[in-house]
Order: C-alpha cells, then structure tokens, then sequence
C-alpha cells in the first residue's frame, strides 16, 4: 500500500500533498491539527481545510481514484 499511497499523493501538487502527510501522519511522528499545519505554512487553519478538502476531492476522481482500486478491490 505504501507504495501505491505515494504514487497517488504524487499526482497533487506539492503543497496538497504536504497538507495531506501531516494531516493524516503518512511518513510523520504523528498526525498534525489544522491549527499546526496552518503554522507550518504560514496560513490560516480555514485555508488549510480548504487545501485538505480540494486535495481529497481531486484523490476521490476517477482517475486517481483507478490507482488504488486494486488495493481496495483487494486484487493485485
């Protein structure tokens, strides 16, 4: 899954991808609070929701979404 999870995040851009790893914990210590992850980048917590939101509508597509239908369907 790993690998299949980092060639889906790559298809967003850089900043949603980010967003998204520290949303969620992938490839961190731990998850990270809107409030923290706005800091980060030096923006507000609404525009951070705002990114987070915009990134899993674009992962929720049918054409990223293909890329992790086999892990999913749990086929190979």
């Amino acid at each position: 899954l790993s690998e299949q999870t980092r060639r889906v995040l790559a298809t967003l851009t850089p900043r949603e991808e980010k967003v998204l790893r520290m949303r969620f914990g992938i490839g961190e210590k731990s998850d990270h609070t809107l409030e923290e992850v706005g800091q980060d980048f030096f923006v507000t917590r609404e525009r951070i929701r705002q990114i987070e939101a915009k990134a899993l509508r674009k992962l929720r597509h049918s054409s990223r979404a293909r890329l992790l239908k086999s892990f999913v369907d749990g086929s190979s």
